[in-house]
């Protein structure tokens, strides 16, 4: 119900560094570092979420949601899924759509790295047209050419290797299919950058602290944040694994920004 463990024997090095927040760590170490953080988080992460942004993570996933258009018979992947806030949306999306007008029913695939966010996920109850699987964004268990959409939220700046993930996406998506990033991404404004800073520093680990006891997963996921590339190098980075026609919406003044892309 997440991705599968293809981390090499204790001890072992894969040569190639990835960030864990501010520090530069082995690739294969950061996801079992990355693990441990969900382990840790997973409970509360929905609540979590709801303080840190005021809620205003809602808006955004709503209108990723919408951008993303889920429409009746497709296979849609939810990758880094969780506790299946997208994949809910994208279900009641395309059901909605069906009823309208007709086809097969959707298949939405909530898959994520970490088992104790699914169970989170699977223990809040879903949609029919939801499954739930643990697996890797940088190996996906999908054949070539098999998903109609892939999304991704809040999830692609904890994979060791983010070209190899959209790589993956790539080899996944159907032809005409569809790729969705939101992250949090860069303020567009200094004023605006400075005021998110203060906040995200000094608030958020104390915020963690407070309600899920759990400082240091809480400042990992904001230096996480400042070391994600900005709008532009990522909209690059898609664009390098093979995908046309990349948009950028930025969300909140680029406190979060939707990347789009097409596998033409």
């Amino acid at each position: 119900m997440t991705q599968a463990d293809n981390t090499p024997p204790s001890g072992s090095s894969s040569g190639k560094t990835s960030s864990f927040g501010f520090r530069d760590v082995d690739a294969k170490e950061k996801v079992r570092m990355v693990r441990g953080v969900f382990d840790s988080v997973a409970s509360n992460y929905d609540l979590m979420n709801d303080l840190m942004s005021a809620g205003v993570h809602r808006i955004w996933k709503d209108a990723t949601a919408a951008k993303l258009n889920a429409r009746p018979g497709e296979v849609i992947l939810d990758m880094a899924g969780g506790t299946g806030d997208m994949a809910r949306r994208y279900s009641k999306m395309a059901r909605a759509a069906q009823d309208r007008r007709g086809g097969e029913d959707a298949t939405v695939i909530v898959m994520d790295y970490n088992a104790e966010m699914i169970l989170n996920g699977v223990a809040k109850g879903g949609e029919p047209e939801m499954a739930w699987s643990v697996g890797d964004a940088m190996h996906l268990p999908l054949p070539d050419a098999s998903i109609d959409a892939y999304s991704i939220s809040f999830g692609i700046r904890n994979v060791a290797d983010i070209p190899q993930a959209l790589r993956e996406a790539r080899r996944a998506l159907k032809p005409g299919g569809r790729f969705i990033c939101l992250e949090f991404s860069r303020p567009t404004t200094g004023a605006l950058r400075k005021a998110y800073d203060a906040w995200s520093f000094h608030a958020i680990p104390r915020i963690g602290q407070w309600v899920a006891k759990d400082r240091d997963s809480y400042q990992y996921l904001v230096e996480s944040i400042r070391r994600f590339p900005d709008q532009q190098t990522f909209k690059r980075m898609i664009e390098e694994a093979g995908f046309s026609r990349v948009s950028v919406t930025n969300l909140s003044g680029g406190i979060a920004a939707i990347h789009h892309g097409w596998a033409i």
